[in-house]
């Protein structure tokens, strides 16, 4: 747990019940949730890696809950709807407190703010740049806080929350536009709610369409963006992410923060998972921010890397020839650019 949530345990006048469900709510995998009582807690998390890495510490997971809990602990995350939205489902399940616990970039103290115009709260603790704070639920205190399942935005279903939940992604779109029309088993790598799905779905020559997205609740609306059924939907880590065929193409915008922190890094594993899925024949199709370091990675996994299209803010690269075994077979120095 963090430390502000073991200290108030400890000195800060916080008491979790003796008995009964604790849950918690969207905890990241770098949250320690050592302290609490392993064989009552449920953790919450629709994020495969972080689901995963607390089910394999032997904790009780669910991508989602509404089960009646002793306890709620909400972990807040930076969406501001999001947290919100947490806040009011705690209050409809817990029969004991609410805790809330985050830090000051997620909005702790804003959120601090609003639970005390609502509710008595108790605490708050302060350390480690952040607060935690609890109350006894209250409902219809929190009702206009109840986030709707899905969202309608241009046509498109999204959710509170996901990546570009209010609107299509201006780099994705501009990747759709410079698309040429794809063939056979095309993956759409860390899929989201399913824009660049839906475009694929337009193209008769795709035979399949292999949807990878970690956020569950994201690929709950990329099943309702993408009804067609060529699509297959994967919950799953895309960096680890495996299929028994190699595949003919593969489109992606992958994400570049990991949780709260700015992750390049996290982009060029998206590059390495491309490279070690596609055909010798196939094809990527990648848009990135304009002053992501990908150059090199890209020309490392490809033989062939081309810069296509972009403006000040995105680049869009096509890479073909993955590398295997480490031979790079008479690889290209540099990546062509567009002229």
């Amino acid at each position: 747990m963090s430390p502000r949530l073991r200290m108030a345990l400890k000195t800060g006048g916080l008491e979790l019940p003796e008995t009964g469900l604790i849950s918690v709510l969207r905890p990241a995998a770098d949250m320690d949730l050592s302290d609490l009582p392993r064989d009552r807690v449920e953790v919450v998390q629709p994020i495969k890696p972080d689901h995963d890495h607390f089910q394999n510490m032997g904790f009780a997971c669910r991508s989602d809950s509404d089960a009646r809990a002793a306890a709620v602990i909400v972990c807040l995350p930076r969406a501001k709807a999001l947290a919100q939205g947490l806040i009011a489902q705690a209050c409809a399940r817990s029969d004991g407190l609410v805790i809330v616990d985050g830090e000051k970039t997620d909005g702790a103290d804003s959120m601090l703010k609003a639970c005390r115009a609502r509710v008595d709260v108790q605490g708050p603790v302060s350390k480690a740049h952040g607060k935690v704070f609890w109350f006894k639920p209250a409902p219809d205190a929190f009702a206009d806080w109840q986030q709707a399942e899905f969202l309608n935005v241009g046509g498109f279903v999204t959710s509170a929350g996901v990546f570009s939940a209010d609107g299509i992604d201006p780099a994705s779109q501009m990747l759709a536009d410079e698309l040429p029309p794809l063939s056979g088993n095309v993956v759409d790598l860390g899929a989201g709610w399913g824009f660049l799905s839906a475009m694929l779905a337009k193209m008769p020559s795709v035979s399949k369409i292999d949807l990878v997205e970690a956020d569950q609740v994201a690929l709950n609306c990329a099943h309702r963006n993408v009804t067609d059924k060529r699509a297959h939907f994967h919950w799953a880590d895309a960096t680890n992410w495996s299929t028994e065929n190699r595949v003919d193409a593969i489109v992606m915008n992958p994400p570049f923060h990991n949780g709260r922190a700015s992750e390049p890094a996290l982009g060029k594993t998206f590059i390495s998972a491309a490279a070690r899925l596609l055909a010798p024949s196939g094809k990527l199709w990648m848009v990135a921010n304009r002053h992501l370091p990908y150059e090199t990675t890209l020309s490392e996994a490809f033989v062939s890397v081309s810069e296509v299209s972009g403006d000040s803010r995105f680049k869009i690269f096509r890479a073909e020839r993955p590398v295997r075994n480490g031979s790079r077979q008479g690889a290209r120095s540099a990546i062509r650019r567009r002229r």
